[in-house]
Parts: structure tokens; C-alpha cells; sequence
């Protein structure tokens, strides 16, 4: 876990937050073309590792889900990016689309609201009360 920390570090100090925003931009231009529903985009900065920003989307149908994630992840790779394959695939309910900059989840409205990922990672937090 700490070597992909480091990993993703020096990947972040290569192409800078300015690549993450360049990222966002086409992830964003992506899910509005595909007609995507109440994107929020969340940014990750001194809340985790794991990506600089998070964006969340609705589809209004398992089928409308399905091509929204594979649509993003074929535009993603057009513009040079390379997302791992998406997750969530055939059921999607809530897809992933995953790359190290940028977390993209694509859910059906019933399975966004019953997760609530917005209200999780928007939350704010000092550091002392995660630990508590």
C-alpha cells in the first residue's frame, strides 16, 4: 500500500495538478455529451491518496449507466489517458472508471442516493477526529 503511495506521488509531481484539471476537464466534457445527470465533482486534496478529485454522475437507466462508463473510458483513451477498464459491468448500478488522478463513479439515482458518496466526501474533518 505505502509503494503505490509513492507511486502515485510521483506520478502527481510529473504531470502536476494542473494534469489532474486537464483530466477533469475531458472526464467533464465527456459525461455532459453523454447527457449524464447531476455531476458533482469533489476535490480529494488533504482528504485521501487515492485521486485528486472524485466525480459522481447519475444515469437514468442501468443501460444509460453502461454507456456513459464506456463512453468516458473511450474518450479518456482518445485524449491520451489511460483509465483502468470500468467496474461494475454488466449489472451497472454504480460503474467505475478509475484512473490515478481522477475517480469517476456512475451510479442509477436510486443506488447514488442509498450510497450517498457526496455527503461521505464532502464532509469536512480535521485530522485529529478521523483518528478518533
Amino acid at each position: 500500500m505505502e509503494q503505490k503511495r509513492e507511486k502515485l506521488g510521483k506520478l502527481r509531481k510529473k504531470t502536476g495538478l494542473n494534469g489532474s484539471e486537464k483530466l477533469l476537464k475531458v472526464i467533464e466534457h465527456s459525461l455532459e455529451g453523454s447527457k449524464a445527470l447531476d455531476i458533482v465533482i469533489i476535490d480529494l486534496a488533504g482528504k485521501s491518496d487515492l485521486a485528486d478529485y472524485m466525480v459522481i454522475a447519475s444515469g437514468s437507466s442501468t443501460r444509460h449507466v453502461g454507456a456513459i462508463a464506456a463512453k468516458l473510458a473511450e474518450y479518456m483513451k482518445e485524449k491520451g489517458h489511460s483509465p483502468k477498464p470500468p467496474e461494475g459491468f454488466p449489472e451497472c448500478d454504480w460503474v467505475l472508471v478509475d484512473n490515478p488522478y481522477v475517480i469517476v463513479h456512475i451510479f442509477r439515482p436510486e443506488t447514488r442516493k442509498f450510497y450517498n458518496l457526496e455527503k461521505m466526501w464532502q464532509a469536512d474533518f480535521t485530522v485529529k477526529e478521523a483518528a478518533v
